[in-house]
């Protein structure tokens, strides 16, 4: 899938060519040069976006406010301005990263990269409440969790690992990605945590780490939970 980028920079210049390197990275860029082209434009089929703070009609944190009413998607602030306070402001705000001009063309693209690659990682493949995986079935509306007919109990942190491997059934995360996503915090190294709450997860699916029919140790690389 063709990523879909809004680029909101008043400065003809720096749009076009911000526009021609990211298209040439085979992107789908909308060019917007105020901040009501940027509204106007915004709906929930981009997956990216760069605001420049000062533009004209809107600024860039009124475009960011806006977009964070409807979207999670990554917002990467491109400006000028170097003061600590707006660079506090954008981030509290809900934007996910901050380049100072003048700036170089190639950074921004493998920022666009990266951001857009955990994106798309973390992403859910469906957005279903019930969620189901060879015999297990998830209902995110009520939590509950029933593995071969049978309703089963699991703690909070077993119960989001569950749902994360249940929404990228088939894809491999390492421990640092799953303790990052459930836990919500830098990863240091905490091994322990995260086979305490895989081999308890196993258990409860009556599963064994040496033949695995659901997660399965991938070595050297981390987790998945097979499709089928």
């Amino acid at each position: 899938m063709k990523a879909k980028i809004l680029l909101m920079e008043d400065d003809p210049g720096i749009n076009n060519l911000l526009t021609m390197q990211l298209k040439s990275e085979g992107y789908d860029v909308t060019q917007a040069f105020d901040g009501n082209q940027a509204t106007d434009l915004f709906d929930d089929s981009f997956h990216l976006a760069i605001l420049d703070i000062m533009v004209p009609i809107k600024d860039g944190f009124e475009v960011l406010e806006y977009i964070r009413k409807t979207s999670h998607i990554p917002i990467i602030f491109l400006t000028a301005r170097n003061e600590d306070l707006d660079k506090m402001r954008a981030l509290g705000l809900g934007a996910d990263d901050y380049v100072t001009k003048p700036f170089s063309v190639v950074e921004v693209v493998y920022r666009c990269k990266a951001h857009l690659r955990r994106y798309f990682q973390y992403t859910p493949m469906t957005d279903n409440h019930v969620l189901t995986v060879q015999e297990i079935t998830l209902d995110k509306t009520t939590c509950e969790v029933v593995f071969k007919g049978q309703v089963i109990n699991l703690n909070a942190k077993e119960y989001e690992m569950l749902v994360f491997f249940m929404e990228h059934p088939g894809q491999v995360f390492t421990k640092q990605q799953l303790y990052e996503h459930i836990w919500g915090d830098d990863y240091f190294g905490d091994d322990n945590t995260i086979m305490v709450h895989i081999s308890r997860l196993r258990e409860k699916l009556g599963d064994s780490p040496k033949n695995s029919k659901y997660i399965k140790t991938i070595k050297g690389l981390g987790y998945r939970l097979e499709k089928s």
